[in-house]
């Protein structure tokens, strides 16, 4: 049954990604002069920055930081480059910890030529090698199922089945981040959603829209109610799943990135009201 609609923006939360022009400092001001409630900051955001000021300046206008994005990409061909992914999380799981965030979502990576199998038992690898780090910051790892299209170099977790699958392996500390981007199309999505809220692993919801036809996979995601996602159907499997959190806006797209942005935020205020 769809949810509810929502009525005000107390859940509404961006990713810097979004508004990709802006600053952290521009989309800092603006997110919160529109009253916006929640920010996910991408790391590159973050770069060249006092990153524990940083946390300060966003939670001083108001803004929950919601989730630090991302980290990942565990594979690789040989034990130096999966070292190097490990080295990168932990620095990773440390910019989070000043930042002020409990979540880092997870991009689990894949690798060109790699048996899958190989790819993700190198992904639960390299979740336990940095666990412990997370877990002494007080940072929890949501592990982010990814469109089967980026299976070949982005991730080898491509469906909530195999996210719920492998965050089952660890604790509480382990858990998954929805996002209707990549999970839409799973006739299984329902019911990996309420397994995913009984284990207690539901950890961010992200949403956007599905344009058809897309016309590129990487960055032509639609503003909500400009494609076919089943948004409120979605979102009422998530809140009868126990979901209460940030509801998260997350959108790459050319299209949308060469508008004028105060506009965009306007129009995606609008879009959550009317159509997530």
């Amino acid at each position: 049954m769809p949810a509810e609609p929502l009525t005000d923006f107390s859940r509404l939360c961006l990713h810097t990604i979004t508004t990709k022009p802006w600053s952290l400092d521009e989309a800092c001001k603006q997110y919160a002069q529109s009253g916006v409630k929640g920010i996910s900051v991408w790391r590159d955001t973050l770069v060249g920055r006092d990153v524990a000021a940083s946390g300060r300046q966003l939670r001083e206008a108001g803004l929950s930081i919601v989730s630090l994005v991302r980290g990942g990409f565990f594979p690789a061909k040989d034990v130096a480059g999966r070292q190097k992914a490990i080295d990168e999380n932990r620095q990773c799981i440390d910019e989070a910890s000043a930042l002020g965030t409990p979540i880092i979502v997870l991009v689990c990576g894949a690798v060109v030529g790699q048996p899958l199998a190989e790819s993700r038992k190198q992904i639960a690898e390299g979740i336990a090698a940095v666990l412990p780090h997370a877990k002494a910051a007080g940072v929890k790892l949501a592990i982010e199922p990814l469109h089967p299209m980026y299976a070949d170099t982005r991730s080898a977790v491509n469906t909530l089945k195999q996210a719920n699958d492998l965050a089952a392996q660890f604790d509480a500390s382990v858990g998954v981040a929805v996002d209707v981007y990549h999970l839409w199309w799973d006739d299984q999505l329902q019911t990996e959603i309420a397994r995913c809220g009984k284990l207690g692993k539901l950890l961010a919801y992200h949403v956007c829209d599905w344009r058809s036809p897309t016309v590129d996979m990487l960055n032509d995601r639609g503003l909500m109610g400009e494609g076919i996602i089943p948004l409120r159907e979605i979102r009422g499997w998530v809140e009868a799943a126990g979901f209460k959190g940030f509801i998260e806006v997350e959108i790459f797209s050319h299209r949308l990135w060469q508008t004028n942005q105060v506009e965009f935020l306007k129009n995606i205020q609008d879009a959550y009201l009317r159509h997530t």
